[in-house]
């Protein structure tokens, strides 16, 4: 039985409303229209936006443009720049409070894991200002005693930066301050279900120092607002995160005028599972890779492949653990799986479980839509006697739904887990460090965690092979991914004549 939080009613709270930010002014869209947020968790509207259209992202990008070919923030020296992002990061952690209830009540996501998110956010944007004051090039004086050779970092340009609805600000974190601090300017569009936090980052960007027009933030549709941030010839990138299929949609526009493109797309993780490891932090991990976030992430462990032998004893501790997971209200801290993102999303994940148990699939516990009285909620699902050929065990249900699959040998297990399109990131459970290290190294994934799961740092890299997307974010390199390479070879002295060699 799973245990329920009611949401309780909002009582007075005032609708929040926002305004663009383009070229350093807060505005409103070109053709007068808004778009409303409800929150998922409480049913009521929560946000007011000024929807973009194509008018007001073609007047972010030109300001984005006139900022990085006439203004300071290009120009300005590494140390500059940094201290900027160290004091964007301070303000962050200032309003934590504040940005975390409105993560909390546009996603849904609880508010304790909301919080979270904030302070490894500003972690983040202060590692980035680290990076700012390392970025260099290269140079080479062993070419000979007539060439001198020396290799720039400049940053690309124009960047626009799309993000998606399941971490507002954590997401937006991963790119944004990378790209100012290799001294890009930018145009951001977070997603119109989830922009309000977005916005007050602009906000504090502005206290902090950004100068106008270097970051601008547009609230719209794909179609209207996100399309032409992917086709504008005064665009020099894009950094996109989101689902597969618009992640290639996003490429398509970009290989119009050949942008570089970073994406982070899907994901359909496997956690493999020996019978030598440790079940008891096994079993606490899967619940949790399973329904952090509802199950709305990217890097969810969604895939269970258990080794036969323990099969049916962890599924029955699993489910049990599972019925212990507290869902509801997404402002009550003690919740640990908050509402679903909209109606239609629930729909598809109910879907996708009606249509595993019509395949033989079984439900060891949930399976179904939780009625709350208010909201979107989905019961923490387990299903068993899945198959891998089944929708559910290839497809990102992004949902709280874990598929357990089996295997008898390793290289089954091998097998089963890079039979997919993804490749985001896996796990693998056992003390023999050989069998981890073995699967690590043979299983086609961004991140494989060894006895954790979900774990992260700044320092790390993170991206995901095949159809989970093209290059990483974070990490040392993180800020080398916002610029190019510009050779200067220089010759010393005279040189010699093509017509007459000496």
């Amino acid at each position: 039985m799973t245990v329920l939080l009611r949401p309780k009613p909002l009582g007075d709270y005032k609708v929040r409303e926002f305004r663009m930010l383009i070229d350093g002014q807060w505005v409103a869209g070109a053709e007068g229209r808004t778009i409303e947020r409800v929150a998922p968790g409480h049913g009521v509207v929560v946000s007011r936006y000024q929807a973009a259209a194509k008018a007001d992202a073609e007047r972010a990008i030109a300001a984005a443009r006139r900022a990085f070919d006439g203004g300071p923030w290009p120009r300005m020296t590494a140390s500059e720049r940094s201290l900027v992002l160290l004091r964007a990061a301070d303000m962050i952690a200032a309003r934590a409070d504040e940005l975390a209830f409105l993560d909390a009540i546009e996603s849904g996501k609880p508010i304790s894991q909301a919080k979270g998110e904030l302070a490894g956010a500003a972690d983040i944007w202060r590692y980035a200002a680290a990076l700012a004051r390392d970025l260099s090039g290269d140079s080479y004086n062993t070419l000979g005693e007539g060439t001198l050779g020396v290799v720039l970092r400049e940053a690309i340009g124009v960047v626009s930066i799309i993000t998606p609805w399941n971490f507002p600000f954590l997401i937006v974190s991963q790119k944004l301050p990378f790209a100012l601090a290799a001294g890009c300017t930018t145009v951001v569009k977070p997603s119109e279900l989830t922009s309000a936090s977005t916005l007050v980052l602009g906000e504090i960007l502005e206290a902090a120092g950004v100068p106008a027009g270097a970051v601008n933030i547009i609230v719209g549709t794909g179609p209207e607002a996100g399309a032409p941030l992917t086709t504008h010839p005064d665009v020099d990138m894009v950094s996109f995160t989101g689902s597969t299929g618009v992640g290639r949609l996003t490429m398509a526009n970009a290989a119009q005028t050949l942008k570089k493109v970073s994406l982070e797309l899907g994901g359909k993780n496997p956690q493999i599972v020996f019978p030598d490891a440790n079940l008891d932090e096994f079993i606490d991990a899967a619940v949790f890779g399973a329904y952090f976030n509802a199950g709305e992430c990217c890097n969810a462990g969604s895939r269970l492949i258990l080794h036969r032998d323990i099969a049916e004893e962890v599924t029955a501790r699993i489910a049990s653990l599972s019925a212990k997971v507290k869902v509801g209200d997404p402002l009550d801290p003690e919740t640990q799986v908050g509402a679903i993102i909209t109606p239609q999303h629930l729909e598809k994940i109910a879907g996708y479980v009606t249509a595993a148990t019509g395949e033989g699939a079984a439900v060891s516990h949930g399976g179904a839509a939780l009625d709350l009285g208010i909201g979107q909620f989905m019961a923490p699902t387990v299903l068993s006697a899945v198959r891998p050929e089944m929708a559910v065990a290839r497809e990102e249900v992004f949902g709280p739904v874990l598929s357990v699959l089996t295997f008898e040998t390793a290289e089954e297990a091998i097998r089963i887990a890079n039979s997919i399109d993804y490749g985001l990131s896996a796990g693998v459970w056992s003390r023999d460090f050989d069998t981890c290290l073995t699967i690590g190294r043979r299983v086609r994934a961004g991140t494989i965690w060894m006895n954790t799961f979900m774990d992260g740092a700044s320092e790390l890299p993170f991206g995901g092979y095949r159809q989970s997307g093209l290059g990483r974010e974070l990490g040392r390199h993180a800020v080398e991914d916002y610029t190019e390479t510009k050779t200067l070879n220089m010759h010393l002295g005279q040189r010699t004549s093509w017509w007459m060699p000496r």
